[in-house]
């Protein structure tokens, strides 16, 4: 019957015109889907570009003073000009980034932890693809603040360094999300309790750049 069918309505097909406005149309379909592909492609090569233009070289060091009246502002590390370290060099300790080196001496350097008063740096959340900035305030969590007005983030959500930064490498792991207010004003936000506890920390790593 399918066949009999087929067979029968087969002289109504469509018609040149419509023939030709089909192909048109598969035509641009596949110039935007291959324009997309090559807009993408090129992302990707940007993205790696930026990950390559941090050297893979680490060097770990020791913890030896921290501020009784800045815990969470500072700490100070035992390598410094002499291992290679530069100010605004990214410091990590397990789980994740904990700030960023603010000055050097030639055996010593101190690190701003992303807890201090005044720290900000742009940050990413992966679920919402959405950008924040990611404010110390003191504590042992950190702020976050959104330009959208409905940022949609839920507590749980993972924060890390932006897939397009050029000051910092891209993709680490930060913190997550432990409360978020969305009647906040004037912006919603969000607290982050970062992944490697600055407290509880003896070695760091400098990823040197």
């Amino acid at each position: 019957l399918v066949d009999t069918y087929a067979l029968l309505i087969s002289p109504f097909g469509p018609s040149s015109s419509q023939k030709e406005w089909i192909e048109s149309s598969n035509d641009l379909e596949q110039a935007i889907t291959i324009n997309l592909l090559k807009k993408d492609n090129q992302r990707l090569r940007t993205l790696l570009s930026l990950q390559n233009s941090f050297a893979k070289e680490r060097v770990s060091a020791a913890v030896i003073a921290r501020n009784s009246n800045g815990w969470w502002q500072q700490l100070v590390i035992n390598k410094g000009v002499n291992a290679g370290i530069k100010k605004g060099d990214p410091v990590i300790g397990p789980g994740g980034l904990l700030g960023i080196i603010e000055s050097v001496t030639f055996t010593t350097s101190q690190v701003r932890l992303l807890t201090s008063p005044g720290s900000n740096i742009g940050v990413w959340v992966q679920r919402i693809n959405g950008h924040g900035l990611l404010i110390g305030m003191g504590t042992n969590r950190t702020k976050l603040t959104f330009l959208d007005k409905d940022p949609k983030v839920k507590p749980g959500d993972l924060v890390s360094t932006s897939p397009a930064s050029s000051i910092l490498p891209p993709n680490l792991p930060i913190g997550v999300v432990q409360f978020f207010d969305q009647n906040a004003l004037p912006a919603p936000y969000a607290t982050v309790q970062l992944i490697a506890s600055p407290e509880a920390i003896d070695w760091v790593q400098v990823l040197k750049r």
